[in-house]
């Protein structure tokens, strides 16, 4: 067998374990096409490494008695420690997975301001992750990966953050800032992905592998799923719905455009209409206005009415566009119902192209901020399992 069958091999047995969560090795030949003799050989590899272990499988009184217990092949979650974070408005929330995924700590801890220079948000996110770690008699140095989730425009691979709302600085190499400050592989994304990510690994996205995800809160962000993968684009700003032009000439967003769909249906959006009509300077909350839209409020009602007729006409194209199985709308605002209320499905669907189909099914998933950090966290274990397994490429016998 080849080096590079090897690896392949490896690679599809240890992600079709993860997927079945155990399975005996015959099953997994069955599953995989690969022979018995090979998965044998790749197994007792992946056993050695301690990336997967053998546990005694479940069967009847009468299978027990026919010899000696079966044997299932499971991940080996004590192999790898990994983290993920998202950084919000005002928030940062942390998650530790172990290599299974299961969950083991979680993290808050409130911004003292919103926007940070790249090293200070990284020295911030070290001490964080170094008290997660904390939390299960860890230390930082024992985690294998940390995945950040991060507003903006992000190019993934590179770990270069073209723009931010959170950081002061535009185009900065923010992953590898990070690595030097937290000591371990770091990666990077935007956060509208890493919930993607989350729908797909472990949300309403599992079993669609085809899907967007639309999420709304300080910004509007976008995940799109196409053949089970992520897409971003060949510079990381793919799936910028936010940032989708839906008036010319029209208000300012905080990207530094004008007319984008962002600066009429995001939090801040809001917020500043409010206080523009009212002429005040006090400071609101999001939720006061909606509150206000909801008890009669002449003036709320209209920025209210008007954030869901832009977001409706966004969905639109998005439909026009991509034509999903699936849109889930997720994040703060869908903890209220204005942007996904009767009468903004009805003007999606009376926006999109007509043919003799139903049109794509919208789902709310009302999760907070820990949900986010899970799906950084999921993409940083997906990348700590194929790191894991391009060490062993050195191991060949």
């Amino acid at each position: 067998m080849s080096v590079n069958q090897r690896e392949i091999g490896r690679r599809k047995l240890l992600n079709e374990i993860r997927r079945q969560q155990r399975i005996p090795r015959i099953s997994l030949s069955e599953v995989t096409g690969i022979s018995r003799a090979t998965v044998t050989t790749i197994t007792a590899e992946l056993l050695r490494e301690g990336l997967i272990e053998e546990v005694t499988s479940d069967t009847t009184e009468k299978d027990s008695k026919r010899g000696r217990p079966k044997v299932d092949l499971k991940i080996r979650g004590v192999a790898r420690l990994i983290a993920g974070a998202k950084i919000s408005n005002k928030t940062i929330s942390l998650v530790l997975l172990d290599f299974e995924g299961t969950q083991l700590a979680d993290h808050e801890a409130a911004l003292e301001t919103t926007v940070l220079s790249a090293d200070e948000m990284a020295q911030v996110l070290a001490e964080l992750v170094e008290e997660l770690a904390q939390k299960v008699d860890h230390s930082l140095q024992d985690v294998a990966g940390f995945g950040l989730g991060i507003a903006g425009v992000v190019d993934a691979p590179r770990g270069f953050v073209h723009w931010s709302p959170s950081l002061t600085s535009r185009n900065v190499t923010f992953g590898t800032v990070l690595e030097d400050a937290l000591g371990i592989p770091v990666f990077l994304d935007n956060d509208a992905n890493l919930v993607a990510m989350a729908e797909k690994s472990f949300g309403l996205g599992q079993g669609h592998s085809d899907f967007i995800v639309v999420t709304i809160e300080s910004g509007v962000g976008m995940g799109i799923v196409i053949n089970d993968e992520i897409y971003r684009g060949t510079r990381g700003c793919g799936a910028e719905f936010g940032h989708t032009k839906v008036q010319l000439e029209g208000a300012l967003c905080r990207c530094g455009q004008r007319g984008c769909l962002e600066a009429y249906v995001a939090d801040y959006a809001l917020l500043r209409e409010a206080m523009l009509a009212s002429g005040e300077a006090a400071e609101r909350q999001v939720d006061e206005v909606l509150q206000a839209a909801k008890d009669g409020d002449e003036v709320a009602a209209s920025i209210v009415e008007r954030a869901g007729r832009m977001f409706a006409m966004g969905l639109a194209n998005i439909v026009n566009i991509f034509d999903p199985e699936l849109i889930i709308l997720a994040g703060e605002q869908m903890q209220s119902s204005h942007l996904y209320a009767e009468e903004v499905i009805v003007s999606m669907r009376k926006s999109i192209v007509q043919v003799d189909k139903a049109p794509p099914e919208v789902v709310i998933h009302k999760w907070g901020n820990l949900m986010w950090a899970r799906g950084a966290a999921a993409y940083a274990l997906e990348n700590v399992s194929e790191n894991a397994l391009l060490e062993m490429a050195d191991n060949v016998v």
